[in-house]
């Protein structure tokens, strides 16, 4: 028994050495039309910095590849493009993110609504010519004929999706997290256990830096240079964050702001204060499509929905002397 003992204190100690002599490292690039970076722990048994670079970026490439409205090649043009009534076969991973997407917009009733596509592109925010005018009542009402996520079936045995006839589905809202979430996948496959994952915003954490701190990340204050301050820092303790905000997409046309938030309810950008929301969730894709659906509800339907859905959130609304801090119990409790 005492040999035994012996020996645990040993190899506690032997990691504790180890752990302590790692050092952490950056890697970085550019996907799916923005940045993407990835701190983890590096000690000799991780595997060499060019194989971690390069198969990071293969992750994110095939989700650009499946997910993208920006590529007319993607499976996902693909399917917008299909001829009506026709079945489509779409890989597992967009096929997830399609039926997660379908789910929240049946919880939200349709204020998330990935089918929303027809509309982003009529108001300037999708691919193709960025028209600056709003739109006139007859094209608006042409687009809203569009969009709706119910008229969309989905064959779970076969991961086939039914296009019933101009259906232009927008993943944007999820597909980042979707593939924050395929990294961590990737570096835990590798046998990374601790490392921070960030693209275009979103972000999941497992283990922590040496010393045994966590991970910190900023909530970025809106209406601010990137770098110029944050609203709240916080540890993200083996959980992931999405956050959503107006300040980034927007354009002004006669005094009015148009943000590119687009209300499938309304046909038309939201109107309401709220700056920003930031969700922690156990996974980054549920992170980052929660935040933008409660973008869509607003300060006090989103909290409301947050507070019945026992979501993890944190709102930023403007008022006339700056913003409004809002959160949840639950956001409380994961940050302190």
């Amino acid at each position: 028994m005492q040999r035994l003992l012996i020996a645990i204190v040993l190899f506690l100690l032997a990691g504790c050495a180890s752990f302590n002599t790692a050092r952490v490292e950056t890697l970085s690039g550019e996907a799916m039309g923005t940045t993407w970076k990835v701190k983890f722990v590096h000690d000799k048994n991780s595997p060499g910095l060019q194989e971690l670079q390069n198969g990071i970026q293969t992750q994110l490439d095939t989700v650009d590849a499946q997910m993208s409205t920006w590529k007319s090649d993607s499976d996902l043009s693909r399917f917008n493009n299909a001829p009506a009534g026709t079945w489509q076969t779409l890989p597992s991973e967009l096929f997830a993110v399609l039926e997660k997407s379908l789910n929240l917009a049946k919880e939200t009733n349709g204020a998330y609504d990935p089918t929303v596509g027809p509309l982003v592109n009529l108001w300037g925010f999708g691919p193709g010519l960025k028209t600056r005018t709003a739109p006139d009542a007859s094209s608006l009402a042409n687009a809203r004929a569009l969009v709706g996520w119910h008229r969309i079936e989905l064959d779970v045995a076969q991961h086939r999706a039914l296009q019933p006839g101009g259906s232009y589905v927008d993943l944007s809202s999820i597909a980042p997290g979707f593939a924050v979430d395929q990294i961590s996948r990737y570096l835990e496959s590798l046998g990374l256990q601790h490392f921070l994952v960030e693209h275009g915003g979103e972000l999941r954490a497992r283990g922590h830096r040496p010393g045994n701190s966590g991970w910190r990340v900023g909530i970025e204050q809106p209406d601010t240079d990137t770098d110029a301050g944050m609203a709240m820092v916080i540890v993200l303790d083996n959980r992931a964050s999405g956050s959503s905000g107006d300040y980034r997409k927007f354009y002004e046309l006669d005094g009015k702001r148009y943000s590119h938030h687009i209300d499938p309810r309304t046909g038309a950008p939201v109107t309401h204060a709220l700056a920003s929301v930031t969700v922690i969730a156990d996974d980054c894709m549920t992170a980052d499509s929660t935040a933008a659906a409660l973008s869509i509800l607003g300060p006090q339907e989103g909290l409301e929905y947050a507070q019945r859905h026992h979501v993890a959130a944190l709102f930023l609304v403007r008022n006339v002397n700056g913003f409004t801090q809002s959160m949840t119990p639950e956001f409380r409790a994961a940050r302190e």
